[in-house]
C-alpha cells in the first residue's frame, strides 16, 4: 500500500516575501521579540538581525527535541504470545491496516485508509499492508468476520508484521476475538490518536488532557491473565479465612485496577478544573478589554501553526505530521488600520476524533467557541478538501461553534489541483486562497481578516484636553482611532473603544452616534 502523501506544510521562513508589510502594520505584540530602537548606532541594527537569524526560534528547538529521540525498525521485545502480558505498551512497530467500508464511494474508502497510515507513521509506525472490507456494518464478534480475519493472520504471518491497526473504534469483546485470530497486537484508530497526542503533549496542561482521554478509554477495556484475575482475601494468613466479618472472595485484581483508574480520572479532573480557571480569566480580561478574537481552527496537518507563524511571527512548531501542535498559543496582533485583536492557534481536528478527546481537550476548544472569528484553515494539497471541511463543521457543532463567524483559508494552494481549487470556489466564493510558505495571498487574507473582524466597541467622537493625554494613548492602545486632529482646545478624537474608555471619553464628549 502507498502511504499518504501529505504536501509541504513546510516550516515558514518569517522573512520570506509577504509576512514583512503585514509584521510592519499589524505591530504584532510578542514578548521578548524587540525592534530597532531610533538611537542605535550605525550597524547595530544590522548585528542584532544577524544573531536573530542565527538563534533558533521556540518551534525550531521543540522540533529538534521531538526529534532527538526516534524509533529504531526492527529492533523490539515483543513476545510472540501476546497472552503472556498483562499490561503492553502501544510500541508499533510493523503494522498492518485494515478498514471497513460500509458507506460512500472505494475512493472515500482509500483516503480513509491513507490519512490511517499517515497516523500510523506519525506515531512512528512502518506501515507493511493496507486492506479495506466492504459491509453494511462490521461484524459484532471480530470487526471483519471470520473469514476476512482468516486472511489477515496470513497477511500478518507474511510481512512480519507486529501490529495490527483497524480503521475504527472496536468494542473491548471486538479487540480481544480478533487478536485472538491474528495472534498479535490490535489496536484501533482511537489507540493511534491517543498515542500520537501523548508524544505530542508538551505543556502540564495538555499533558494531563491526554492523560484523562487515555484513562477513559481504557476503564472499559481493563482486562487480565492467569493470577492477574486472582482475588485478595482480607484478614491474617491471606487464605481467604479473614476473621469475622472479612470472610468472603475479596477483590479481583482488575477490579482493584478499575478503582485506581477512577481515583485518577478525579484527581486529573480536579487539576484541569483550576487550570481552566486561570484560561477563563485571562479570557475575560480580554473580554472586559472587548478585544476581538481569531481562531486557526482546522482538519490537522492544514497548516494553522504555518500561517500563525507567517501572520505574526510567533515562533510556534511546525512540522509535516499529524497532530504536531497540541498546546493553544495566543498572540496579539493588529489590523492595518491599527485595530487590535487576538490570533489563537488551537488543536487540528480529524475524521471521527475520540469522543475522549474532545471532552478532555473541552477547555482548550472553547477559544474556538467563545472566538468573534474563525480562519477555517483548509489543506488545498488534500484530493477531497471538502470531506475534510465537513468533518471539522462536525465538531464545531459538537463544541458550541456552529454559529461562529466563519473564514474559510485555503493554505498550500502552491501544491494544490487546480480543478480542486476550481471546484471549492464554486462552493465557497468567499473563501480566501494562501500559501503560508510563500506568503503567496496573504495581504489578501489580511484585508479579508480586517473586513470580517466584528465591531464590538462603542464609537465616540470627544475633544480631549491636553491634560488628558493618558486617554488618547489608551484609545489607541484599546480600541482603534478613525482620526485625530490637535486643535487650539484640545485633541479631537474619532474613535471605537471598549466600554469603559468610552464612558471616560464620554465625558468630553462632542457627539455620540
Amino acid at each position: 500500500m502507498n502511504t499518504s502523501e501529505i504536501h509541504g506544510n513546510d516550516r515558514t521562513d518569517h522573512e520570506a516575501p509577504g509576512g514583512d508589510a503585514f509584521r510592519e502594520t499589524a505591530a504584532v505584540e510578542d514578548g521578548g521579540r524587540s525592534g530597532h530602537t531610533p538611537d542605535a548606532a550605525p550597524g547595530a541594527g544590522d548585528d542584532r538581525d544577524a544573531r536573530r537569524q542565527d538563534t533558533p526560534d521556540r518551534g525550531e528547538m521543540e522540533l529538534a527535541e521531538r526529534h532527538a529521540l526516534r524509533r529504531i525498525q526492527s529492533l523490539s521485545t515483543e513476545l510472540t504470545d501476546v497472552t503472556e502480558v498483562e499490561n503492553r505498551a502501544l510500541r508499533l512497530e510493523r503494522v498492518v491496516l485494515i478498514g471497513v467500508w460500509t458507506r460512500g464511494t472505494q475512493a472515500d474508502a482509500d483516503n480513509s485508509l491513507t490519512e490511517l497510515a499517515a497516523l500510523a507513521e506519525t506515531a512512528g509506525a512502518l506501515v507493511l499492508e493496507g486492506l479495506t472490507q466492504r459491509r453494511s456494518k462490521p461484524d459484532p464478534a471480530t470487526y471483519i468476520g471470520k473469514g476476512k480475519a482468516a486472511d489477515l493472520r496470513d497477511i500478518v504471518e507474511a510481512t512480519g508484521a507486529d501490529t495490527v491497526i483497524c480503521d475504527g473504534e472496536l468494542t473491548p469483546g471486538q479487540l480481544i476475538q480478533l487478536e485472538d485470530v491474528v495472534k498479535v497486537k490490535v489496536i484501533d484508530r482511537t489507540a493511534l490518536i491517543l498515542d500520537i497526542f501523548a508524544q505530542h503533549a508538551s505543556s502540564s496542561e495538555g499533558k494531563a488532557q491526554v492523560e484523562l482521554a487515555q484513562l477513559n478509554y481504557l476503564l472499559p477495556r481493563l482486562r487480565g491473565w492467569g493470577h492477574s484475575l486472582s482475588r485478595q482475601a482480607g484478614g491474617a494468613g491471606g487464605g481467604g479465612n479473614g476473621g469475622v466479618g472479612l470472610r468472603g472472595p475479596g477483590e479481583t485484581k482488575i477490579e482493584t485496577d478499575r478503582r485506581r483508574i477512577n481515583d485518577r480520572i478525579a484527581k486529573l479532573r480536579r487539576q484541569l478544573t483550576h487550570m481552566r480557571t486561570a484560561r477563563d480569566v485571562k479570557r475575560d480580561v480580554r473580554r472586559t478589554r472587548q478585544v476581538p478574537s481569531v481562531a486557526l481552527a482546522g482538519y490537522t496537518n492544514a497548516g494553522k501553526s504555518s500561517l500563525l507563524n507567517r501572520l505574526t511571527g510567533a515562533g510556534v512548531l511546525v512540522e509535516d505530521a499529524l497532530f504536531a501542535t497540541l498546546d493553544p498559543t495566543v498572540r496579539q496582533a493588529r489590523t492595518p488600520q491599527g485595530r487590535g485583536f487576538t490570533l489563537s492557534d488551537t488543536v487540528g481536528f480529524v475524521r471521527y476524533l475520540p469522543h475522549q478527546l474532545v471532552e478532555a481537550f473541552r477547555s482548550t476548544l472553547e477559544e474556538v467557541a467563545d472566538a468573534d472569528l474563525i480562519l477555517h484553515v483548509v489543506d488545498g494539497s488534500h484530493p477531497d478538501p471538502e470531506s475534510q471541511i465537513s468533518a471539522v463543521r462536525e465538531v464545531f457543532a459538537e463544541i458550541g461553534a456552529g454559529d461562529v463567524l466563519e473564514l474559510i483559508v485555503v493554505n498550500k494552494v502552491d501544491s494544490a489541483d487546480p480543478d480542486v481549487l476550481k471546484t471549492m470556489r464554486t462552493h465557497h466564493p468567499d473563501m480566501v486562497e494562501v500559501s503560508a510558505r510563500t506568503g503567496e495571498g496573504i495581504p489578501a487574507l489580511v484585508a479579508a481578516l480586517a473586513d470580517a473582524l466584528p465591531e464590538i466597541a462603542e464609537e465616540v467622537r470627544a475633544l480631549v484636553p491636553y491634560s488628558r493625554g493618558d486617554l488618547v494613548a489608551r484609545a489607541h492602545d484599546e480600541g482603534r482611532v478613525v482620526s485625530e486632529e490637535h486643535t487650539a482646545d484640545g485633541t479631537e478624537l474619532h474613535a471605537f473603544v471598549p466600554a469603559p474608555l468610552a464612558a471616560r471619553l464620554g465625558e468630553h464628549a462632542l457627539s455620540t452616534v
